[in-house]
This record gives C-alpha cells, structure tokens and sequence, in this order.
C-alpha cells in the first residue's frame, strides 16, 4: 500500500498515515504494537515515539493494558519527532492526544517524506469531546481504524471512557480505577445519575 516500483526498478517509498482510535481499554496501543512489530518483522526501519507524560506502566516503553512492549522514544514535543525520524521507514505515535496540535503538520511532513505514520490515541475526552489533535489527525488520515472496548454495565460496543473519580482536569492519566468504558445510552445515564 506505502510503496511502489517505479520504471527503473527501486522501490520508492509513499507515506502515509493511519489513525488508531477509541476509547480507553479498546485496544488502540495493542494495535499500534501489532502494526509496528509486522514492520519491524518486514525489515523496515522503525522508531515509535510517546508522551514524556505518559509513565503509566513504563517512562520509556510503549504498554499495552495486555502488557505487550516495545521500545519507544518519550518527546516533550511534536517537533521533537521530526528530529528524531530521519531515516525511518515507519514511525508510530502512541497516545496521541497527548500532543500539542503540532502533531498533525509533524505528521504530514512526514507523511509526505515518505514515512508511514501509525497514530493511535483517544478521540474522545472523558466529556465525549473530541480530544485534542485528534480529530485534525483523522481529517488528514488515509486509513482511520476504530477500535472498541465492551461497556462494563451492558456489554455493548463502548462509545466513551467514563471518568470515575472526582476531577474536571482534562488529562488525568488512570487506569480501571480511575477509568470504565461504557456505551452512549449507559455513559448519559451514569452522566445523568451524577448530576441530580
């Protein structure tokens, strides 16, 4: 799909980029690691960059809630990646939401480098509002993947990641305690309880 064979004979590379989202527990980094290790299995030269933010479960390793690993690279800021990008054939980002809105131009430039981009991250914030550089993210994507986890009060498909504790700070980093993904109709009545 990223590349082709041009008449004389190398291949040339075509960029790309991907968005992988979801709400919490729905297998977004899961897949981003899957994608990445299929890369990283084909040969292909691969760096996969995170939040310095996000020391979740490790300060530089990618974890999945499954606990599957890879090694990436923690950036303070978007700009950072293209720094550290120069010779990869495929870069991924990993809770990308996380990020400044500079991501979505890191991302087209490379992109248009020839990079395949793989970005997952929430598209929702725990209100059900489009979260941070998300949306802009998915606008300019070739391929947009949803994922979605099991509502824990009826076992329909998850719509949002329902905040469980006490704050309206819009990034709280948490887990299942902090954290349950529910469908629309169980989320509005969850909302509705804890208002009245």
């Amino acid at each position: 799909m990223f590349s082709e064979r041009d008449t004389q004979g190398p291949i040339r590379r075509k960029g790309g980029i991907e968005v992988v989202c979801g709400s919490m527990f729905s297998g977004k980094t899961e897949e981003l690691i899957r994608r990445m290790k299929r890369a990283q299995f084909a040969k292909q030269r691969v760096e996969i960059f995170k939040p310095a933010i996000d020391v979740r479960y490790s300060v530089e390793d990618v974890v999945s809630h499954d606990h599957n690993v890879i090694q990436s690279t923690p950036v303070d800021s978007s700009q950072n990646i293209l720094l550290l990008a120069s010779d990869i054939d495929v870069v991924g980002i990993d809770e990308a939401q996380f990020f400044d809105m500079g991501i979505v131009e890191v991302c087209k430039q490379l992109a248009e480098r020839g990079v395949r981009v793989i970005v997952a991250g929430l598209d929702m914030d725990f209100k059900g509002i489009p979260f941070g550089p998300m949306p802009a993210l998915m606008a300019i994507a070739e391929d947009v993947y949803k994922t979605h986890a099991i509502c824990v009060h009826c076992g329909d498909l998850a719509y949002v990641s329902h905040r469980l504790v006490a704050s309206e700070k819009r990034v709280l980093l948490g887990e299942t305690d902090s954290y349950e993904p529910l469908c629309r109709n169980c989320y509005n009545k969850a909302i509705n309880a804890e208002n009245n």
